[in-house]
């Protein structure tokens, strides 16, 4: 069983950054790959970016690509969302998931794990 805790949400305005965590505990941290996801109020969660158990291959959703970056430190069992040039749009609460699966990774149901999620608001 692996636990998964967010931080780093807030309140921001358009055009500034922020750094999500997402701490994990109780696995092998190693041996996921992870994923970030948000949902915006009335919308459905949607899929944001994604890395390998070893980090070496990511991939994000177009619209967030060349602003967002996901990283991970496996020594802190740590994986890590920059966010960059925020917008209106990225408002959202921002969820972490972890996955043994490497197919459908864009997919919640990819996802074995997930946290309880982190605000993340942008003001215009």
């Amino acid at each position: 069983q692996v636990q998964l805790v967010e931080s780093g949400g807030g309140l921001v305005q358009a055009g500034g950054s922020l750094r999500l965590s997402c701490a994990a505990s109780g696995g092998t941290f190693s041996s996921y790959s992870l994923g970030w996801f948000r949902q915006a109020p009335g919308k459905e969660r949607e899929f944001v970016a994604t890395i390998t158990w070893s980090g070496g291959y990511t991939y994000y959703e177009e619209s967030v690509k060349g602003r967002f970056t996901i990283s991970r430190d496996n020594a802190k069992a740590t994986v890590y969302l920059q966010m960059n040039s925020l917008k209106p749009e990225d408002t959202a609460v921002y969820y972490c998931g972890a996955r043994q699966r490497n197919w459908s990774v864009t997919s919640m149901s990819a996802y074995d794990y997930w946290g309880q999620g982190t605000q993340v608001t942008v003001s215009s």
